[in-house]
């Protein structure tokens, strides 16, 4: 199995770049483009989950915006071969009290492109 594969890490960084930016800017469709779309998906955030994606939705849905200013560091992207990875990033926001916040992705390549298939937000 090849891991790490420079075009495969750069194509599921680009996915994670764009999806970032929607998780920023509060875009809840671009957002839930990013989640497969399937009964099976998974979210675990810091007081809450949701499984299927009509649940991961709607949850997205009544979401506030994002404090400004968050900044993501040590993000790291693996692949395993052409169609799994993991990002792993830390974040925080500049006038957070306490240690930075822990993010973690699952990414499969599906037939419509890298879908993010389980999620876990923490601190």
């Amino acid at each position: 199995m090849d891991i790490d594969r420079p075009e495969v890490v750069a194509e599921v960084l680009a996915a994670f770049t764009d999806y970032e930016k929607a998780l920023v800017a509060g875009d809840v469709g671009a957002l839930g483009s990013w989640f497969w779309d399937s009964p099976a998906v998974t979210r675990f955030g810091i007081a809450d989950r949701q499984t299927g994606a009509a649940e991961l939705h709607a949850w997205r849905a009544a979401q506030p915006m994002l404090p400004p200013g968050r900044r993501l560091f040590e993000t790291r992207v693996t692949t395993f071969g052409s169609d799994l990875a993991t990002v792993t990033t830390l974040f925080d926001y500049p006038d957070q009290d306490g240690g930075p916040g822990r993010q973690s992705q699952t990414w499969v390549r599906l037939p419509a492109g890298w879908r993010i298939v389980h999620a876990h937000v923490s601190y």
